[in-house]
């Protein structure tokens, strides 16, 4: 989502870069809220978009777990995530590794 921004920012040079923050409304009331609004109501609506798909595939008693920092932003947005765990991906790291260091 920053990596989005950031390019946005730099391709539109006219457009002023802007904090990523959840707007007040969908509808901006000028240029920093309507690209605050795109931001962040497009990429809930893609996050939505693809647990949807997912739990479509998998099943709907699929668990969602939210990791990452701007989980926190999200989650609330989301009713299809269902806990956040902002150290999934280290502790997953660390399982890997003990893993890898147990069969040296």
């Amino acid at each position: 989502l920053k990596i989005s921004a950031e390019s946005l920012f730099q391709k539109a040079a006219k457009l002023p870069e802007v904090p990523f923050q959840k707007p007040d409304n969908a509808i901006g009331r000028n240029t920093v809220t309507n690209i605050q609004s795109g931001l962040f109501f497009g990429y809930v609506g893609l996050v939505n978009g693809v647990l949807t798909r997912m739990k479509a595939e998998l099943g709907e008693n699929s668990r969602v777990i939210a990791t990452g920092g701007l989980a926190s932003v999200i989650v609330p947005e989301s009713p299809l995530i269902d806990t956040i765990d902002e150290d999934l991906t280290l502790e997953g790291l660390r399982v890997l590794f003990e893993k890898n260091h147990e069969r040296h």
